[in-house]
């Protein structure tokens, strides 16, 4: 037996507190050590009877072989006769089994170095399944975690028994990440790899805003309110659809709360980044409707209703067409990302005039039938002109006959 006293146990001890591995996990790697270093040293290549058993008591460790008790030795790698067990042990009978130690001498150093090694990659393997299991009921969840250091624009943030990494694209733009801060991640990923698990997680998912919700929110975490649908730009803003089970509870009123302490709480937490909580509706122009707030609408068009284009036309005021659009297209493309549905924006001018312009087609081609009525109409005016300097002829030749009468009548009169 080779003496190795108690400070592996306590080594074992505090391994165990700091990196979670079991005491049992690590004796029993020593021991599976010392039989690989008894192979080696003895250049046997299977011997299954060979084990090593440590004493907790005396802090010993030895190699011993399993025998098999025979009255004739056939394979003394295995057997043993019954002489010589009955030296061992008095009350052993034919076909028990006897333990019997086979430690060389000299055998502490070589134990040592195989043991090193073996033990060294066992703790390396049982970290990264205690890792791998941890994160892997982790993944699709909210933690917190301190930022270590940023490598190469990758943020590496320690969540507990190892180092998680946030990629660039699932960093807030604009953020700065101080090292000792605190921050809350969402685990994305868990990816195996030759060493230890590599966590991604992310600071600009949106079921973070999902996660805060259900902490600020008791109506979400009970099931009363329940969030249908979220879209987010990460620093910018988030729209989120919610929808209450209860008519009774109000599902935008229960996410604000008392005088906005909620949203508030929600809000700060995101670095004042803007939410706007919409009321989810089963109609299709309801939901679009909300989903376009806070700008006002006019009308809602469905367009096409099939499950893979689903477009709709959204009539505006003019002067909410820039609010319903948002900078750069923000709030139409949240909407959208939202819903589900492909929104058109107009606004009551540019409707005006697109109608106007299909109207002076479609007059056009009447002011074309109505320039050959014009044309028509004219030759019969004309007509009715030249009737009329006749008529105003003969009436002139009357007018001077009466006159010639009247004059004729004065010279009588006269007379």
């Amino acid at each position: 037996m080779i003496k190795i006293g108690t400070a592996l146990f306590e080594a074992c001890e505090e391994l165990e507190r700091e990196r979670g591995i079991s005491k049992e996990v690590l004796i029993a790697s020593l021991c599976d050590a010392m039989v690989a270093a008894y192979k080696k040293h003895m250049h046997v290549k299977e011997a299954a009877n060979i084990e090593a058993i440590l004493d907790e008591q005396t802090g010993e460790i030895g190699v011993f072989s399993t025998k098999v008790v025979v009255k004739d030795v056939e394979d003394p790698d295995t057997q043993i006769s019954l002489k010589e067990a009955q030296e061992i042990d008095d009350e052993v009978e034919v076909d028990d089994e006897v333990k019997i130690e086979v430690t060389p001498d000299q055998f502490g150093r070589i134990a040592a170095q195989a043991a090193k090694q073996v033990i060294t990659q066992r703790i390396r393997d049982a970290e990264r399944n205690n890792i791998l299991n941890e994160f892997m009921d982790k993944k699709g969840t909210l933690t917190t975690g301190i930022i270590q250091r940023v490598e190469n624009r990758n943020v590496i943030v320690n969540i507990g028994k190892t180092d998680a990494i946030m990629p660039q694209r699932e960093q807030i733009p604009r953020e700065y990440y101080k090292p000792g801060n605190r921050i809350r991640v969402f685990v994305l990923n868990v990816k195996e790899t030759n060493r230890l698990p590599q966590v991604i997680v992310s600071h600009a998912h949106a079921e973070i805003v999902r996660e805060l919700f259900e902490l600020e929110v008791p109506e979400i975490e009970d099931g009363i309110v329940e969030i249908k649908s979220i879209a987010r730009e990460a620093g910018f803003r988030t729209k989120i659809a919610v929808w209450s089970n209860d008519p009774e509870v109000d599902s935008v009123g229960a996410c604000i709360g008392p005088r906005g302490s909620r949203i508030q709480t929600i809000v700060g937490e995101l670095k004042n980044e803007k939410i706007d909580i919409v009321r989810w509706s089963p109609d299709p122009v309801e939901y679009i409707v909300n989903a376009i707030s806070p700008a006002r609408v006019v009308s809602v068009d469905i367009m096409t209703d099939d499950e893979e284009t689903k477009d709709a036309l959204v009539v505006v005021p003019d002067d909410q067409l820039s609010l319903a659009i948002g900078r750069e297209g923000q709030n139409v493309r949240l909407a959208h990302r939202l819903t589900g549905w492909k929104i058109d924006i107009k606004s009551v001018s540019q409707m005006e005039n697109e109608e106007g312009a299909n109207t002076s087609n479609y007059d056009y081609n009447d002011d074309t039938e109505d320039e050959t009525d014009n044309v028509v109409d004219s030759e019969e005016i004309q007509e009715e002109i030249e009737e009329e300097m006749n008529q105003q002829a003969y009436d002139e030749e009357d007018i001077q006959e009466e006159e010639e009468n009247v004059e004729e009548a004065d010279e009588t009169s006269e007379e």
